[in-house]
């Protein structure tokens, strides 16, 4: 028995379904481009076997294990590592079946067609995950993962990947890179340049991270202009491993266009832990406009993740560190927050900035009219909470009238969980096929243009957009 429905995801109206299925086949094999994400390269670098289902599917999901956790099941027993240094569980069987006996939780989500995408798809698993077929599934998977043919180069290559970027901190040494690069492997990953670490005054660790980015740098980081000068090289050594990109996840969309003199007087007292909270957020807003203007030197692509208020469990926090499934999404200003960066250097088509949302509020109202005036400003696709068959059409839906098809870059899986990357590119195909099918059905698309847009949406904007 099939875990999945071959119209999922499709119009209902018999005629407008057969449209949606034919641009679906139309672009279903296409290669994948995903030009922003969370694996780990060491995956590819070392390329060993992956351990065991535990390890692949739960512990490092946090889509997984925070829908678990809301239903009081402990953290500590899904295996979650802490970095307080208490144990936490250890049987890997164990918390598979901790897992399988509540899957059901997961009906109706992303995560359950995710996961019985990569099932059905990557193992060729056909029985539902249950209490009953725990032990059976895992027995499966674990021994797939124990053959060649299921290490991380052979699944890139069976996912049909024509290239994936990582995300590493600014001050990350890419050693798995050089390994990926030095191996002789034509599989293209890269890496994006992600400067968190050293440019926001509330960051854990800010003044040392940006003492160690002047090591790697032979660069006088206590220095404003020594520190800009550290970030053109580090961003520099990025792009000797491919990296297109840079991509900043700040609290806010704010932005700022100061003096050298303000911003130096800033970058002073951020070192000496003297900020408050709101220069805090001035110095994170004016270093967005540097990375622009370093954008305009030398080419990468300016990424803006914001409005997540990160940690909101200050418990989990303390106990299992960042990204661990307590990061919720806030409201958020785009049109006074962007204006500064904009006014800096938004007409300019040479520079690409790509700028995502976790408040589908602003979508018709904000975001889409920016980008339908500024040539530098181009839209992200939905993004974690959203990144889902209702999150989808309500982008399309909201922004396209506005904005075009050709002021958004396509689709990135923005995952670490690396199964799970065909089924979400899947879901983005099956989804913008079923709209172009509703435009043409409703008069306001051609069949042919709406072809072309298909293969479009599916892989030449992600690439173009990302120059991959």
């Amino acid at each position: 028995m099939a875990l999945l429905d071959e119209n999922r995801l499709f119009p209902t109206d018999p005629t407008v379904r057969n449209l949606a299925k034919a641009l679906y086949k139309s672009v279903a094999q296409l290669p994948i481009v995903s030009p922003h994400g969370h694996t780990d390269p060491r995956w590819f670098a070392e390329n060993k076997n992956f351990d065991n289902p535990t390890d692949l599917f739960v512990t490092p999901d946090h889509y997984v294990f925070r829908m678990l956790h809301s239903q009081g099941i402990d953290l500590n027993a899904l295996g979650v590592p802490r970095v307080d240094g208490v144990a936490v569980e250890q049987d890997k069987r164990k918390i598979w079946q901790l897992f399988a006996e509540n899957f059901y939780l997961f009906r109706g989500t992303p995560s359950s067609l995710w996961v019985n995408h990569a099932f059905q798809e990557v193992f060729g698993i056909t029985k539902h995950l249950s209490a009953e077929t725990a032990d059976e599934i895992y027995d499966q998977i674990a021994s797939s993962l124990s053959e060649d043919a299921f290490r991380p180069r052979a699944l890139f290559s069976r996912f049909n990947i024509e290239a994936i970027s990582t995300t590493e901190s600014a001050i990350d040494d890419l050693r798995w890179h050089k390994m990926i690069r030095d191996s002789g492997w034509d599989g293209k990953v890269v890496t994006a340049y992600r400067p968190d670490a050293v440019v926001d005054p509330e960051f854990e660790g800010f003044a040392d991270n940006v003492q160690i980015m002047g090591e790697m740098t032979g660069e006088d980081t206590t220095t404003w202009a020594g520190y800009i000068a550290a970030h053109r090289k580090r961003r520099a050594f990025f792009k000797t491993f491919g990296a297109t990109s840079s991509d900043h996840g700040h609290p806010t969309a704010r932005t700022e266009n100061l003096s050298q003199t303000e911003a130096a007087a800033l970058f002073s007292k951020a070192l000496q832990g003297q900020c408050s909270a709101e220069e805090a957020d001035r110095f994170r807003a004016h270093m967005l406009t540097e990375m622009a203007k370093m954008s305009l030197d030398d080419g990468l692509v300016l990424q803006i993740h914001p409005g997540s208020f990160r940690n909101h469990s200050a418990e989990i926090a303390a106990q299992f560190g960042r990204d661990k499934g307590c990061d919720i999404p806030t409201r958020t200003d785009y049109v006074t927050a962007l204006r500064p960066l904009l006014n800096a250097v938004g007409r300019r088509s040479d520079l690409t900035i790509i700028v995502f949302t976790l408040d589908e509020t602003s979508y018709s109202r904000e975001l889409a009219p920016l980008a339908g005036v500024y040539p530098a400003l181009k839209l992200g696709p939905p993004w974690w909470f959203h990144d889902s068959y209702e999150g989808m059409l309500r982008f399309r839906e909201m922004a396209t009238e506005t904005a075009g098809f050709y002021n958004t870059v396509g689709f990135n899986d923005d995952t670490r969980a690396f199964c799970s990357i065909p089924a979400r590119h899947d879901v983005a195909r099956r989804v913008d096929s079923t709209f172009l099918a509703t435009l043409v059905a409703t008069g306001r698309l051609r069949e042919d243009e709406a072809f072309e847009v298909a293969q479009d949406l599916a892989y030449r904007l992600a690439k173009q957009a990302y120059r991959l």
